[in-house]
């Protein structure tokens, strides 16, 4: 099991700020989350940044072993 995190707007495509997925790697785990949420979340997800307890996971091919923490940061507007 992964714990993801939201944040932002990833938490309101969601609907939930946490939740608990079975995936092996980072590209399994989009679209099991696609798949759970919808269309809104996908997008979300593919402009977002996701860190794999801590660090950015840029290769979907990234290995997601059982306990780790992905927490999805979507772009954030600001000045």
């Amino acid at each position: 099991m992964v714990t993801v995190r939201y944040f932002a707007g990833a938490k309101a495509a969601a609907g939930i700020g946490e939740e608990q997925v079975t995936a092996a790697d980072v590209a399994e785990l989009q679209a099991v989350l696609a798949k759970r949420h919808g269309p809104v979340l996908d997008k979300v997800l593919s402009a977002s940044t996701l860190l794999v307890d801590g660090l950015a996971a840029k290769d979907p091919a990234t290995v997601l072993p059982a306990g780790v923490t992905v927490e999805v940061l979507p772009p954030f507007a600001g000045g």
